[in-house]
């Protein structure tokens, strides 16, 4: 966020009032030992990116959910050796001391979800005009989709989220993929999304907290830098 400069969007949200879809999304996609692995990630995962990073290769493997969230929050975007062991050594710390309802809590708060667009209260609102407790499989998907490339996502004029297919070809494959393919049959590998919740123990449903939905952490009504965005960009 500081790197990104103003004016950044952005509203906390209770993981009790995100749709358990979009939970299931973020563990089948992101992360499917996060409520079952020991620690920030595996040992031999790890060696395996750090052989690839030290010979110039592609990442066999990317980052596990806890990795995401300590770059995200303490550390910079920059790809070196030194960053990388700091990253490990706070994911373990982490991993040992927040549960992991708190860790996806924390990580759907500080991901990154367009430009300047920070955390899926914003997200939700930007790109589908409604909260988080009432997105869709579908839409979850779709902002799946947009985690790896954030600052070229737009907008659509009716909502949505757009990428110029001859200008980002890698991002819309991304974008579309995700949404279309890899998240449903992610989520459907994982025995659904009731079985992809229950692995960090959710065995309920955001509905279930509907009576709480006018405390300020539920992100019932449409934040106001995400209203103003919205008229930036010439949307609806």
């Amino acid at each position: 966020m500081r790197l990104d400069g103003e004016p950044i969007i952005y509203q906390y949200v209770s993981l009790n009032h995100v749709s358990r879809y979009m939970v299931a999304a973020t563990i089948a996609h992101e992360d499917q030992e996060l409520g079952t692995r020991a620690g920030g990630f595996d040992i031999e995962d790890f060696k395996a990116r750090a052989e690839a990073y030290l010979a110039g290769e592609e990442d066999p493997s990317g980052s596990t959910i806890p990795q995401q969230l300590v770059k995200n929050i303490f550390l910079t975007p920059d790809e070196n050796a030194v960053r990388k062991g700091v990253e490990a050594v706070l994911a373990t710390q982490f991993a040992y001391t927040l549960s992991d309802q708190r860790i996806l809590e924390l990580y759907l708060n500080y991901a990154q979800f367009g430009p300047n667009l920070y955390g899926v209260c914003a997200a939700s609102w930007y790109y589908f005009n409604t909260p988080p407790w009432a997105m869709t499989p579908e839409q979850a998907a779709l902002l799946m989709g947009i985690v790896p490339f954030p600052s070229l996502i737009q907008r659509g004029p009716e909502g949505g989220a757009y990428v110029d297919k001859a200008t980002y070809p890698k991002t819309w494959d991304n974008l579309n993929g995700a949404a279309n393919v890899w998240v449903p049959k992610q989520i459907e590998g994982m025995g659904g999304w009731q079985a992809a919740v229950a692995t960090i123990g959710i065995t309920d449903t955001a509905a279930d907290h509907a009576d709480k939905r006018s405390n300020q952490d539920a992100c019932s009504t449409m934040p106001r830098a995400v209203a103003d965005r919205i008229k930036v960009d010439g949307g609806s």
